[in-house]
């Protein structure tokens, strides 16, 4: 099992993977790992020095050369492998995802889980990294393509899934034949290099995956480092743009997930319990810290009468460590996101929204050092209040009202982001109008967190997305290969002596 380094504190210190070997940082720059539901440190973990980003990034330069070389079917069951281990230990990777991120332990295997889904469909490069080919087209040539990889590849994750999204990156990087440097969320990567120890005894070899620490020092080395050739980003809207554009000007290829402000919209016509069921599900969960999660509702006409029925549902909802049997909403990551949070909630009351339910400062007994905020509900929203024009990113859900459909597509569409969307519905005439209508990358009818399977890809669009291709599925391996675009003929007797030809035609 990784086990960091105790150091004279003894607290312990999360360490480097560089060219094979978990190496102690010699950084003079460290931050805890802190318990968000009893604020007990963790770990620490270093900001890596320029030295250090170097010596990983050459490892992983050095380590391409052969790795492109080894055979489809060796990488394949190296991830064959790799979602064997996972499974084998899934209850310990929850275990320390919840102590670090706060989720609870079932949200903490779904986290994993989800993750794994992606190491199942790595497996399977043989059959995703496919190129084509066309018979004689002109006298005797054929053409065909090849998918290569492109060299060192890097991804740069969250906090709030430090199991799924590092999962989402380097399977694919590295199934298709790159080298990876990976840097975890700085406030949770202990179940992150746990997955990666896990990686290396599933046969991933020294210097194929490294792994680096830190914060806008170590992000900015990444997006400048002339030897990585691509970069995976998910987070926020303010670092994604900046990786993106940064990184952009550095010749790389970037693909960044960003923010979101994800919108359901109810119909009166929706089966009632099922979605009141589904929307509190989708705000609380995680203490609304997925990227995905459905912190706004427009509810349609008759609708509008639901919100009694919603407040009731997410009273029932359980505040507690996410240790904690039967806990439905834990803590969320940090003091300082509590605190941006209740901010949050605090300018919506003063800009004139009506809170149906307060959060704040919930009692958790054994937990009171905690960073809890419980359900929280506001009705009587509108654009330009800052609840709903910033993503909370916390146990927030945000009511807006609707005439008709029609008005409900107009103001998801005026929306900047683009990540996620659903319709709650029993008319497929109004879902097909939905879908086809709405500008957001992924939709979900009477599934509020729309998220795709790693056969599809992760779709955001608009703000939520800088780059063309997703994070996994197909869309993975277009963005971490290169197409190669082969024209050959072989001459026989008959051929060998056509003389010149100056025209530009093969024939």
């Amino acid at each position: 099992m990784y086990k960091p380094h105790h150091a004279a504190t003894d607290v312990a210190t999360v360490k480097l993977l560089i060219d094979g070997e978990f190496v102690e940082s010699k950084t003079s720059h460290w931050r805890d790992v802190v318990n968000p539901a009893t604020q007990e440190v963790l770990a620490r973990v270093p900001f890596a020095t320029p030295d250090e980003i170097d010596a990983a990034v050459a490892a992983a330069r050095r380590a391409f050369a052969t790795w492109r070389k080894t055979p489809i079917g060796a990488r394949a069951r190296v991830f064959l492998k790799y979602q064997q281990l996972i499974r084998a230990h899934m209850g310990e990777l929850a275990a320390i995802l919840t102590a670090e991120q706060g989720k609870t332990l079932p949200d903490a295997e779904g986290d994993v889980f989800r993750g794994l889904e992606v190491v199942e469909h790595a497996a399977a490069i043989g059959n995703l990294q496919l190129g084509e080919i066309a018979n004689n087209v002109a006298g005797g040539v054929d053409t065909y393509t090849l998918q290569q990889p492109l060299g060192v590849c890097a991804g740069i994750t969250p906090f709030n899934f430090p199991a799924m999204i590092p999962l989402w990156m380097f399977p694919m990087a590295v199934a298709t034949g790159n080298t990876f440097v990976l840097k975890p969320s700085e406030q949770d990567p202990m179940v992150t290099m746990r997955l990666v120890e896990l990686a290396l005894d599933a046969g991933i070899p020294k210097g194929v995956l490294n792994v680096v620490h830190g914060g806008e020092d170590v992000v900015n080395a990444i997006c400048d480092h002339a030897d990585i050739k691509a970069i995976s980003f998910v987070g926020s809207t303010r670092v994604g743009t900046h990786v993106y554009r940064r990184a952009s000007q550095a010749g790389k290829r970037v693909q960044c997930m960003m923010g979101a402000k994800n919108h359901a919209v109810v119909l009166p016509d929706a089966n009632r319990e099922q979605t009141l069921n589904a929307m509190v599900g989708a705000a609380f969960g995680a203490a609304g810290q997925r990227c995905m999660a459905a912190s706004t509702a427009v509810l349609v006409g008759d609708a509008q009468s639901w919100i009694p029925q919603l407040v009731e549902k997410a009273k029932t909802l359980k505040v507690n460590a996410g240790t904690e049997p039967g806990t439905d909403v834990g803590p969320v990551i940090s003091c300082a996101a509590r605190e941006r949070v209740e901010s949050l909630i605090a300018s919506g009351i003063e800009q004139g929204a009506t809170l149906e339910l307060d959060g704040r400062a919930p009692a958790v007994p054994g937990y009171e050092r905690g960073n809890f905020v419980g359900p929280t509900i506001f009705s009587g929203v509108k654009p330009g209040m800052r609840i709903y024009d910033e993503e909370i990113f916390g146990p927030v859900l945000v009511i807006l009202a609707a005439d008709s459909l029609d008005a409900a597509i107009e103001l998801v569409n005026a929306n900047p982001n683009g990540n996620g969307t659903a319709i709650f519905t029993q008319s497929g005439a109004a879902a097909r109008r939905f879908q086809e209508d709405i500008d957001v990358g992924q939709v979900g009818i009477n599934v509020p967190i729309p998220v795709p399977v790693p056969m599809f890809s992760f779709t955001g669009s608009r703000a939520s997305k800088l780059g063309d291709l997703g994070p996994y599925g197909k869309q993975a391996v277009a963005f971490y290969t290169q197409t190669k675009t082969v024209t050959a003929r072989w001459f026989d007797d008959e051929t060998r002596h056509l003389g010149v030809n100056t025209t530009i035609s093969l024939t």
